[in-house]
């Protein structure tokens, strides 16, 4: 039975304690001091017993209150070390200088399809496999993270030693037992997603009721439960990452991460190893312990290439092996690496014009275009521009730290008027810097004008503002004219002598209905 005496903390009061449970006959298996307080373990002493012992504890000088207790300090303190250690996702050991497991927490055991007290005394290099040497060097800076393998899946390790410091003052990694925390890429990963969430993600935050975007967005919501890749077309501007991010909020695997990189942004080399990650010593100022790549980080989860077109033809052809089957080789690596991950692509680029100019792999292609969205530009929705208007004054308002200001109608009307060449993304802009420089709470036709803005219609209708404007305008004239006298796309590509996805996307971009009773 265990037992919490309460009394004064007065010299000697301990020693009568131990003694009074000698007169009884009774052994001692733990005794436990603090402030105030005495625990003591008496395996002996059975409930009916408890009462004579009580009395002759309490006639004790200084006993103030004895009571059972289901455990000691140090038990209860153990057990909630063990229950947290359990509860932590990560893999966790503690280690002896020899490299013997102490202990080991559920996560562990799981990953190694074992229980805890198997792994006790057995040592760590049975199990781990990578830089545990690494760690036992003397200049190894503590916590400092390495890679490893525990049953086949790759951690990223972080070490901390648990011994006290020696007579230099500091802890001698060969001599100190140690605590390993290994963090799996994937969970990496998702945490690393996590940081770049923005409040009111998914469908709801992509604004607008036009017809197009509806359309878009229907289809959308259906190729989220599909794991295949996607392909997103649109112009600069138009929400593609937007749309992406939403279909893998709505997805089965919405828990695991979501990781971009703009291929258009970093020279091939960087884009290589940031898509694939790079084995330890893999070039010049390569980290020892190499680096898991953006693949990797995403494992279960989604990865978002954006500007695909921009990608080297090198780069290419590693990206369509990994789709084809799901395997790669880091930079400088010979492990072969396998994993699960949807790829979501997005382009402002024509990927047929690309291939058949060379600079984009027709394979590739067909590889990313299994699902596909061309996302309406602004000026094909204008009836969603007052709403998305008094979002962005809102959010501008916010970040600024002003009272949001009303927007008058007329300036609606200019804002409306425009064709908007960066779309919505150009829109947000504007209005931003409108906010910023908007007097009196009000954003009129004046205010719109100082932030860059003309109200005036001057320019003829067969004078575009933009080369992309009157190529856009011409194409939806041409396909039209010619869909009246050749009605379906399939009929339409072979008149113009292009491709049949090249002309339906071409139809859905300029949202020129195909007649249900004509085949494709």
């Amino acid at each position: 039975m265990n037992i919490e005496l309460i009394a004064h903390n007065r010299f000697g009061v301990t020693h009568d304690v131990l003694a009074c449970l000698a007169e009884q006959n009774l052994d001692l298996a733990a005794l436990e001091v603090e402030s105030g307080h005495i625990y003591i373990d008496v395996p002996a002493l059975q409930h009916e017993g408890f009462s004579e012992l009580a009395s002759a504890l309490l006639a004790l000088d200084g006993v103030q209150q004895i009571r059972p207790i289901d455990l000691l300090p140090k038990e209860r303190r153990h057990q909630h070390l063990n229950a947290l250690l359990s509860a932590l996702p990560d893999p966790v050991f503690a280690i002896s200088a020899a490299g013997l497991i102490l202990s080991a927490n559920t996560a562990a055991a799981q990953a190694l399809r074992l229980v805890e007290r198997d792994l006790i005394a057995q040592p760590i290099r049975h199990y781990l496999s990578g830089n545990q040497d690494y760690i036992n060097t003397p200049d190894t800076p503590i916590g400092q993270n390495l890679e490893v393998t525990l049953a086949g899946e790759t951690y990223r390790l972080e070490y901390k030693p648990i011994q006290a410091l020696d007579s230099n003052g500091r802890v001698n990694p060969q001599t100190a037992d140690k605590i390993l925390i290994l963090q799996a890429t994937k969970r990496l990963g998702h945490q690393i997603s996590q940081v770049h969430v923005r409040g009111g993600e998914g469908f709801n935050a992509i604004v607008g009721q036009a017809p197009a975007l509806a359309q878009i967005k229907e289809r959308a919501q259906r190729f989220a439960a599909i794991q295949a890749p996607l392909l997103i077309q649109g112009e600069t501007g138009t929400g593609k990452e937007l749309f992406a991010r939403a279909i893998h909020g709505a997805s089965p695997w919405h828990a695991a991460a979501f990781l971009a990189l703009n291929c258009a942004s970093l020279p091939e080399n960087l884009v290589e190893s940031e898509l694939f990650g790079y084995a330890p010593g893999a070039f010049t100022g390569a980290s020892r312990s190499g680096k898991p790549g953006l693949f990797e980080l995403a494992d279960g989860g989604t990865a978002f290439l954006d500007e695909i077109g921009e990608m080297s033809p090198y780069v290419q052809a590693k990206l369509l092996r990994f789709i084809q089957d799901g395997t790669f080789r880091r930079v400088g690596g010979k492990e072969e690496k396998k994993i699960n991950v949807r790829i979501v692509c997005a382009t402002h680029q024509d990927l047929d014009a690309l291939v058949k100019q060379s600079r984009f792999r027709e394979d590739l292609m067909y590889r990313l275009n299994v699902l596909n969205l061309t996302l309406p530009p602004l000026r094909e929705r204008k009836e969603d521009i007052a709403q998305l208007a008094r979002l962005f004054v809102q959010q501008a308002a916010r970040q600024i730290g002003c009272d949001v200001p009303t927007i008058e109608t007329a300036a609606l009307n200019v804002l409306q008027a425009q064709d908007w060449p960066g779309n919505v993304r150009q829109l947000e802009n504007l209005l931003f810097r409108t906010v910023a420089l908007a007097q009196e709470g009000i954003i009129d036709k004046h205010a719109l004008n100082n932030a860059g803005i003309s109200d005036e219609k001057h320019r003829a209708q067969d004078e575009p503002d933009t080369w992309k404007t009157a190529q856009a305008q011409f194409e939806k004239e041409l396909l039209e004219r010619l869909y009246q006298t050749h009605p379906s796309s399939r009929k339409l590509a072979k008149r113009l002598g292009v491709s049949h996805t090249t002309i339906a996307d071409k139809l859905r971009l300029y949202n020129i209905r195909i007649n249900p009773a004509q085949p494709n």
